[in-house]
């Protein structure tokens, strides 16, 4: 047992409490026969990642769960690890390179991948320590790489599966393209901002003097056009069909095709066909077995087949492109638009769509048992509105773009040989199995990161492998992320496990909202807004940003993060070790359980409250509120321990050795264990640390059990309640009426017909309301003539005039209020009365002035009213 210091200061303590719980295992899942099991697997941070509020907020709701289901005595795993992040980490390490006035190339792939796993062995675990300043209780024993050796080898036997069955093909399609990062990249990988721009309306000609006028955005792709598109029962083009017209600038003649695609009330009715870089326009290129002409190279520059355009970047090229078509009078006319633009999710690039030859996974028939799952229930969604983004991102999925042009990553698993055939294995090929031949080349893309975080729930726990965890954990029980990762994980992580394992790879998804400023702002960059976790943990200590970012935040509802909050959570810390202080020095040694008979009114109704919210509490995180758990917790703490049963039990706790004194202690043992039980979950560090002051504490409070709840005492509670009522009502009488806080006064009680039980109260109300005496009256009639009344559910209390103020001296007080209201209201009327004064003001301030000399002769009839009551 350690003494508490006068202040809490969680610096002293966080460190080495951590410490000492991975010393000693307490985070490490252990079988536990009959046990439910519980599990939540991370949402892997990147490993260039570090600690922002998002992850703060993440990470203190899966732990919130972990140690609640913990204690409850569930078979319990919070699986923790790391994502390689293709994309992110070669940015990481090319910036390095460049300082070295090195690239990628000149390393060659193997000298560079030597150079990324240095990279992240240094850089890459800088997060996980960070996880650990917020207190994270997750198996640090089972933590995993999505580049690790097993995890490697799922992602393999997944491809190669896939590939297998039809479902993983090689083709050139449309493609999102990152010019900056040199990779393609998902649908879920492109971001849409809003940007000012224009639509440019060009002429084609075509034979004898006919034309078309059509519109675009990007009149720099029109150097790829193919066709001019228009709807077959558009009547005004009906005689250009299959006609031809010249495309400007390039000189070439291209088809009108007539397709169901194109909107007849949109624009012109008429749309160039740019297969090469337009998803749309590409299919209706398919439809008509039209040529694809790419016109951009990867680096967003335009090709050599552009002529006088050629190696121009895209926007250069745009504003050359309208000036030349101003020149040839093809530019009709200009008009500002304001419309999205697809940026890269990482580096903020403006997206090229771009024909190129990739490898895909087919989507249909994997999205329809995975849209099934969630519209049965088998997997749910909290709270159930984001199913709906959900659905829509599944009912609409286009074949997925798996491959991605970097070194860092999963390498696909495909070899080609000079003969043509292609060889998709787990390991390398020695041969050809068609021409016998050796001269095998591996593809060199890599998979894109999320492939590999789609197995996440399964692949971490062994799969493919039938291990014990497997066998013990999947399906998980909940995953606990951000809404924007729905498109990105949540979706592929379903159709995943599904396709897998055949069973759902969790039953659960919460969803939470947002970290926003104190403004409602998303946090970002640009407006400097952004609030580093750790340097508010330095400040305020774990504990307080844990409870500050959860405290009344409803499932899924973005939080407004302020220093103000940190502070009055870092005030409840206070609170609690200062009462657990107090309780302490009351609690000499372990006090055993006394009988129930010596239990005080107040302790029954203490007892009986930590049992509800205790239950409370449980119900609200076994439904994912987490915010209205941490409310009960605090109000209960707060409220009602501190606030009142600290007060309450004083007189037993201080008089003389006793039962009711032993009643007490106990009572007040009790009270503080399940106080440090129910808050564990949301504070573990202060907790913990009062908890290893505790008399006869054992183990650790982690891996105590949650409050059972089995104290109750209904009755009790409503006596207890009932006095609480009459105190409240009596001190803010005693308020409103400034009377001396040591002015104590006899209390006359007419109880509620439903009020029973009255009498046990009286030492309370002479403790806690400033009762002299307290009579209890069978008839309302037998009240005090000149008393001050204050009415509650319980009864009415009469407090005696005499006895709250000496009656001489309020006399006299009132006769001077009085007076000095009868000047105001004089100088008033006389303001209303002169004509100058009304003759000029505006109708408004007359009408203020007027509202004003009512309200004061309404207070002078009240104060004569009492002079008159209470005269001499």
């Amino acid at each position: 047992m350690e003494e508490l210091q006068k202040t809490y200061s969680p610096s002293a303590v966080e460190g080495p409490l951590y410490e000492r719980w991975e010393k000693n295992g307490c985070f490490t899942a252990r079988k536990r026969p009959g046990a439910k099991p519980f599990c939540i697997v991370m949402p892997p941070p990147n490993i260039t990642g570090q600690l922002h509020m998002g992850h703060a907020l993440d990470n203190t709701l899966q732990d919130i769960l972990t140690r609640f289901h913990r204690m409850r005595g569930d078979q319990t795993l919070w699986l923790p690890g790391t994502d390689h992040a293709s994309i992110a980490t070669e940015v990481k390490i090319i910036e390095a390179l460049a300082k070295e006035g090195l690239t990628k190339l000149d390393l060659g792939r193997e000298q560079y991948l030597q150079r990324a796993w240095a990279w992240k062995d240094t850089y890459g675990g800088r997060i996980v320590s960070q996880l650990r300043r917020l207190g994270s209780s997750c198996d640090w024993s089972r933590e995993r790489f999505t580049m690790d050796e097993g995890l490697s080898r799922a992602v393999l036997r997944t491809f190669v599966q896939y590939y297998n069955e039809g479902l993983i093909y090689r083709g050139e399609r449309i493609i999102n393209w990152c010019p900056d990062c040199k990779t393609a990249l998902s649908d879920a990988e492109v971001e849409y901002q809003e940007q000012d721009s224009f639509i440019w309306h060009i002429r084609y000609q075509g034979q004898d003097g006919a034309s078309i006028v059509v519109a675009t955005t990007r009149p720099e792709t029109m150097l790829g056009d193919t066709a001019v598109a228009v709807h077959p029962d558009d009547p005004r083009y009906q005689s250009l069909i299959g006609k031809t017209l010249t495309l400007p600038l390039r000189g070439r003649p291209i088809p009108v095709v007539a397709d169901a695609y194109v909107e007849m009330d949109f624009g012109s009715g008429a749309v160039k066909i740019t297969p090469a870089h337009d998803p749309n326009d590409f299919e209706v290129a398919m439809r008509h077995g039209l040529p694809i002409d790419r016109v951009m190279n990867d680096d967003g520059s335009m090709t050599a087949e552009c002529g006088k355009y050629a190696g121009l970047p895209a926007l250069a090229a745009r504003k050359l492109i309208v000036e030349d078509l101003r020149a040839l009078g093809l530019l009709v006319k200009t008009e500002p638009y304001r419309h999205n633009v697809g940026e890269c999710y990482r580096c903020h690039h403006t997206v090229e769509p771009l024909i190129s030859k990739q490898w895909f996974l087919r989507m249909k028939s994997l999205a329809e048992p995975a849209l099934a799952a969630v519209r049965t229930g088998e997997v749910r969604f909290v709270p159930e509105r984001f199913d709906k983004m959900y659905y829509n991102f599944m009912e609409n999925i286009r074949d997925w773009c798996i491959s991605r042009q970097l070194w860092w990553g999963h390498r696909i698993p495909a070899w080609y040989c000079a003969c043509g055939e292609t060889i998709v294995a787990l390991d390398a090929p020695g041969a050809c199995p068609k021409c016998g031949g050796s001269d095998l080349r591996q593809d060199e893309d890599v998979l894109d990161t999320w492939f590999s975080s789609a197995l996440w729930p399964f692949s971490t726990l062994g799969w493919p492998d039938k291990t014990a965890d497997l066998a013990d954990y999947y399906p998980t029980t909940v995953l606990v992320t951000g809404f924007d990762i729905i498109f990105f994980w949540v979706a592929r992580m379903i159709f995943s496990g599904l396709h897998f394992t055949g069973e759902r790879p969790f039953a659960d998804v919460l969803i939470h909202g947002l970290v926003r400023d104190a403004q409602g702002r998303k946090m970002s960059k640009s407006l400097g807004n952004g609030v580093d976790p750790l340097e508010i943990i330095d400040r305020y200590g774990a504990d307080a940003l844990r409870f500050s970012l959860v405290l009344g935040v409803a499932p899924g509802n973005d939080m407004r993060f302020s220093e103000d909050k940190v502070e009055a959570a870092r005030n409840f810390t206070n609170k609690i070790w200062n009462a657990a202080r107090f309780a302490l020095m009351n609690l000499p040694e372990k006090p055993e359980q006394p009988e129930e008979a010596a239990l005080s009114l107040a302790d029954r109704w203490i007892l009986t409250r930590l049992s509800d919210v205790s239950a409370e509490i449980a119900g609200h995180l076994l439904s994912y509120d987490t915010g209205l758990a941490a409310q009960k917790a605090y109000d209960f703490v707060w409220n009602e321990l501190c606030d009142w049963y600290i007060e309450l039990s004083k007189p037993a706790l201080g008089g003389e050795d006793g039962p009711q004194k032993a009643a007490a202690r106990w009572t007040l043992y009790q009270a503080l264990t399940g106080m440090l039980s129910i808050l564990h979950p949301f504070m573990p560090f202060l907790t913990t640390a009062v908890y290893d002051a505790v008399p006869g504490a054992q183990g650790e409070l982690m891996l105590c059990a949650w409050p059972d709840g089995s104290l109750r005492f209904p009755q009790d509670v409503a006596d207890m309640e009932a006095a609480m009522d009459i105190i409240r009502a009596v001190r803010t009488l005693r308020q409103d009426m400034n009377v001396q806080p040591g002015r104590r006064s006899r209390i006359y009680l007419y109880p509620s017909a439903d009020a029973a039980g009255l009498e046990r109260v009286v030492p309370y109300l002479q403790r806690l309301a400033g009762a002299s005496e307290v009579i209890f009256l069978a008839r309302k009639e037998d009240a005090p003539q000149k008393a001050a009344l204050a009415v509650c559910h319980a009864a009415e209390a009469y407090l005696p005039l005499g006895d709250l103020v000496d009656m001489d001296k309020e006399r006299a007080r009132q006769r001077k209020e009085r007076d000095a209201l009868a000047g105001e209201i004089a100088r008033g009327e006389a303001k209303l009365q002169n004509p100058g004064f009304t003759a000029k003001a505006p109708a408004a301030v007359i009408e203020e002035e007027r509202g004003k000399l009512q309200k004061r002769r309404a207070v002078l009839a009240g104060i004569e009213a009492w002079l008159a009551e209470n005269a001499e």
